[in-house]
């Protein structure tokens, strides 16, 4: 039998309160592409952590094809072959693309002097024999997201990474270049490179993986062939049962106007227009949906209507009532709730408990303050105790898990549950279901469309155009910072919205 590239045995991790990983067996053969699949919190970036050597195992052994390996850093890895392209991109933004990939590599030449154009040379030609198709010298700050991807896969491959490990790849890339990364894949694998990619999305594993392993609550749930199981099998394994894939949801049955944007402009960092004179109506009883490539407005949008960026030009009508200029606390005391796309700045108070958390927009008001405004303790635990259950929030600790000490998936989970729980006349929700698992997206695209069917006015944005589609009334598509069509989801699919997001009218 061949050796394999990776052999994990009996691997053992503990963070206080949390076995993330309990005698986990993880092996991927030489040259194989495998998915590493589970629910949030079952351990899998844990596990690839420790395999990179962010992390020291608490029990275990790794063999690296087929010899012992003590893994005590990341540069122990590097060493081995091993690379790790992180969910969330370790770049130098104000850098060059050959800036970034050789930091910590810098050739020098005979006189000791930094030599990027023998860098620049390598850079291209690994760019050429890979088909990763970056400018070299093009600042990080100026490429897309995707490209910003290309850039760290080249990363690994300049420091002769043979074992490519990918934590959430696809988790803010577009449908088109989900594809184009999958064909990445595919030529990495052709060159003899073996490679292992965590993700949610079980499509992908469908489409690019040889075999899969399931990892449930830090345990070794399975390792199966993908071409000879199904999704539904997947997801079961994943969770522990049965998946409804399907959004069941009556047509809308749309109400007053709650939402009136007119014109609006709205700076970017740096003070260009990000939104460009952009209009749009949202009804009660309807979910219209934002389908756009990461920067072109989205983002400025949202925190436009929060209330966390000026206005530059243009109104913002809730109600008929003009929240332009309004303070945050106001606006949500008028029926505004958001659930923020960067959950750490927006979301959460990171050192505060989850139930703290989960009473951030109510603890004035009473059963969790008295009438002399003294919190009542008992009476927010107990809360959170309630939503704790009904959103399958995994918290160590329970109500008094530090915010910080949770996953990023539970993190989200709390995120949801809070301004759910409040039942808002517009919910806004950016990326609701970025690292969650098909058993959390289920029942968090389940509860968003309840929200409508209450006749709450919904504002969707998400990168996931399945989402968007299965999920949403009316879509609209925006390109710099302006929409560029309006379209029923009946009407739509992801081709035609794609082209929209690309600034095809339709």
């Amino acid at each position: 039998m061949p050796v394999p590239a990776i052999e994990m045995i009996g691997i053992t991790k503990v963070f206080p309160g949390v076995v993330a990983n309990d005698g986990v067996d993880f092996e991927v053969a030489a040259g194989e592409i495998h998915a590493l699949l589970g629910e949030n919190g079952a351990g899998k970036s844990t596990l690839m952590s420790v395999l990179f050597g962010l992390y020291e195992m608490d029990g275990g052994s790794i063999k690296i094809r087929g010899k012992e390996a003590h893994i005590k850093g990341p540069s122990d890895a590097t060493a081995l072959g091993i690379g790790m392209v992180h969910q969330h991109f370790k770049l130098v933004h104000n850098f060059t693309v050959t800036e970034n990939i050789v930091l910590g590599m810098e050739p020098k030449d005979a006189f000791g002097n930094l030599d990027l154009k023998q860098a620049g040379e390598r850079v291209e030609a690994l760019s050429a024999a890979y088909g990763l198709a970056v400018d070299s010298r093009a600042k990080i700050e100026n490429i897309t997201v995707g490209m910003q991807q290309r850039v760290e896969i080249l990363k690994i491959l300049y420091r002769n990474a043979d074992i490519l490990i990918f934590d959430e790849p696809t988790a803010v890339l577009t449908p088109q270049e989900i594809d184009e990364l999958l064909g990445i894949f595919n030529r990495l694998k052709a060159e003899g490179k073996t490679i292992v990619f965590i993700t949610h999305k079980l499509k992908e594993i469908q489409a690019a993986a040889g075999r899969c392993t399931v990892l449930r609550r830090g345990r070794h749930a399975g390792t199966v062939t993908v071409k000879d199981t199904d999704e539904k099998k997947l997801a079961e394994m994943m969770v522990g049962r049965s998946v409804n894939f399907r959004i069941d949801k009556k047509p809308a049955v749309p109400g007053t106007l709650i939402l009136k944007i007119e014109n609006l402009t709205v700076a970017g960092a740096r003070g260009i227009p990000a939104v460009n004179g952009l209009s749009l109506e949202i009804y009660a009883g309807e979910i219209v949906g934002i389908a756009g490539v990461d920067g072109n407005g989205q983002s400025e949008l949202v925190a436009a209507i929060a209330g966390l960026s000026p206005v530059k030009t243009g109104r913002i009508l809730l109600k008929d009532r003009d929240i332009s200029h309004e303070p945050i606390r106001r606006r949500n005391e008028n029926g505004l709730g958001l659930v923020p796309e960067d959950r750490h700045r927006h979301g959460l108070i990171l050192a505060f408990r989850l139930d703290e958390n989960l009473v951030l927009k109510s603890f004035r008001r009473s059963p969790f303050s008295s009438p002399l405004g003294f919190l009542r303790f008992p009476a927010i635990a107990k809360h959170a105790e309630t939503l704790i259950k009904e959103f399958d929030i995994r918290a160590g600790k329970g109500p008094a898990t530090p915010a910080k000490g949770m996953s990023g998936g539970n993190q989200q989970k709390a995120v949801i549950a809070r301004e759910i729980d409040l039942s808002p006349e517009l919910l806004i929700v950016s990326q609701p279901t970025r690292g969650l698992d098909v058993g959390a997206i289920e029942y968090i695209h389940r509860r968003i469309v309840e929200e409508r069917d209450k006749g709450r006015a919904v504002l969707l944005v998400s990168f996931e155009l399945d989402e968007i589609i299965a999920l949403c009334d009316r879509i609209a598509a925006v390109s710099k910072g302006q929409v560029v069509g309006v379209v029923s989801a009946k009407e739509a699919d992801e081709r035609r919205i794609g082209a929209m997001m690309a600034g095809v009218a339709p």
